[in-house]
């Protein structure tokens, strides 16, 4: 039959489904439409042409020899597959795309644990409306204001600062 030529389909349709926005879902359904229409199709045909019956040529057509030599053509004919010379470089490029996956995974990881380390410590830190302007001071040293270290001026916003206007100059 038929299927058993295709073999087993590499695509995982769910997978795939999970992965597509809410607003191209229709433009996955159709390309599934398709894609299930053409498996159709492929399977409802048979593995091998139909096998011509020579013999039956050999009793109408009246020149001696003509069938003979045409089925010998024909069974001689071979159709090669064309090769396909991307498959290399697309095998290399996959090794290399798993390895950037590979590395920004591990990357990720080291971020996430940074980031549960900020969480535990902000978790760990009195809830904001309960600070005093010292309790402040002590969990955010570099946000907080320090009128004897770094004195401001009113407004009291970075782009009202002296240092500001003269960094803005400069540019």
């Amino acid at each position: 039959m038929a299927a058993a030529r295709i073999g087993k389909s590499s695509i995982n349709w769910a997978s795939l489904a999970e992965r597509v926005p809410e607003s191209q879902k229709h433009l996955y359904q159709q390309f599934k439409s398709k894609s299930d229409s053409y498996l159709r199709k492929v399977t409802s045909l048979p593995e091998n042409a139909p096998a011509i019956d020579w013999t039956t040529y050999k009793t109408r057509i009246p020149i001696k020899g003509m069938v003979d030599d045409f089925q010998r053509q024909y069974e001689a004919l071979k159709i090669p597959y064309p090769p396909n010379p991307k498959v290399a470089e697309l095998d290399a490029l996959e090794k290399e795309t798993a390895a950037d996956i590979e590395k920004f995974k591990q990357e990720s990881s080291a971020r996430i644990s940074e980031y549960k380390k900020q969480l535990a410590y902000i978790a760990s830190l009195i809830p904001i409306d309960q600070m005093t302007m010292e309790d402040y001071r002590d969990a955010y040293p570099e946000t907080a204001f320090d009128p004897i270290n770094r004195p401001t001026f009113w407004p009291h916003e970075p782009e009202d600062q002296t240092t500001a206007i003269e960094e803005k100059e400069a540019h």
